[in-house]
């Protein structure tokens, strides 16, 4: 059969590959959305002119590169899933952890850049609108989980996340939110250790967190970026090393089934603080 994507008779790996390139390019183009269906098999065989083995081959390409999933059975079909900033955090964290990347590693990083997401939401002309109130919502919700731990953490990161989120900047909103949705995770391991243990922070240390996060709020309402970026830096550095001390030597975790659904989390909406 001739391939009408190449001209000529190509390998099926290289027929493969072409069917691959094309719905990628559908989907990165945003042609094909995140939760929608690629065309069946059949159809895909009549639209590119190839076998089904070479059908086949260019899913399973696409799905190992996470950018769709395969149903088998009989409701099979191929799911999207368009790249988002979690997508970037656990691809991003499935290199550092083959690289054995340690924790303490990840947050020398993170206190590089985070600080900066900070800075711009306070340069943003419309922070009181679009930035404060979101962090509010968040604070007031860390006050209610003030005596559970491990939510307590969760909604803690989840304001850090919030604020990486408010950059303009597409390109470093995307580098440091994968650096944070990574830090959630090691972060909220951390938690679910220490509060068995008897040895997460005493309820003092985290009405200090909360009076601290709202005057993050305060300095970013007030357009002070060089204080809150100060600020957020010294804040973020206090909760890191209490972390480091207990993972200094673990490697960062991103493939685990738990450590992929906290990174995709930790992507989404504030809405979704402590659902799993």
């Amino acid at each position: 059969m001739a391939s009408r994507l190449g001209g000529g008779r190509l390998g099926q790996t290289r027929m493969a590959e072409e069917v691959a390139a094309a719905l990628r390019q559908r989907i990165l183009a945003d042609d094909l959305v995140n939760g929608a269906e690629l065309p069946k098999q059949d159809e895909l065989v009549a639209e590119f002119g190839v076998s089904y083995p070479s059908v086949r081959e260019g899913l399973r390409i696409l799905e190992t590169e996470g950018l769709i999933t395969i149903r088998r059975g009989n409701v099979g079909g191929a799911i999207v899933h368009a790249p988002d900033e979690g997508t970037a955090g656990y691809t991003l964290g499935l290199a550092l952890q083959a690289l054995r990347v340690n924790v303490p590693d990840l947050a020398h990083a993170l206190a590089e850049l985070e600080p900066l997401a900070a800075k711009a939401c306070a340069a943003r002309p419309d922070r009181n609108e679009v930035v404060v109130p979101p962090l509010e919502e968040l604070v007031a919700i860390s006050e209610d989980r003030m005596t559970d731990d491990v939510e307590f953490t969760r909604v803690s990161r989840a304001f850090h996340d919030a604020i990486v989120s408010f950059h303009e900047n597409a390109t470093l909103r995307l580098v440091i939110s994968s650096l944070t949705s990574l830090w959630s995770v090691q972060e909220e391991q951390w938690a679910e250790r220490a509060a068995p243990s008897g040895s997460y922070p005493a309820t003092d240390e985290r009405k200090d967190v909360i009076v601290t996060h709202r005057r993050i709020i305060e300095l970013i309402a007030a357009g002070d970026g060089d204080a809150v970026a100060r600020l957020a830096g010294s804040h973020l550095a206090a909760t890191q090393h209490r972390v480091c001390l207990n993972l200094k030597d673990h490697v960062i975790d991103a493939a685990s089934q738990q450590a992929r659904l906290r990174i995709r989390r930790a992507s989404r909406s504030k809405f979704t603080v402590g659902q799993e």
